[in-house]
């Protein structure tokens, strides 16, 4: 698909030089760098909504259950 899309004059000249020394086509430059915005903020999406979760359980460890742990460790020197 075609589009138009006003950037600053530096960010052009950058992304036009890098595409001839890797040899792209200026739009495979920008068709990279969109999805790979979009994957990393996809993916803060995920971390946001996991956060939401598990921010409303309690997170400590049951006594019973950390006793148990902390008998389990031998008791080497070290």
């Amino acid at each position: 698909m075609k589009t138009a899309i006003s950037i600053p004059n530096d960010v052009f000249k950058t992304a036009d030089n890098f595409a001839r020394r890797k040899k792209l086509s200026r739009s495979a430059v920008f068709t990279i760098a969109v999805t790979e915005f979009l994957s990393h903020h996809n993916q803060e999406d995920v971390t946001e909504q996991l956060n939401k979760v598990y921010g409303k359980q309690e997170s400590s460890l049951d006594p019973v259950l950390h006793g148990l742990q902390f008998a389990s460790i031998s008791k080497e020197k070290w």
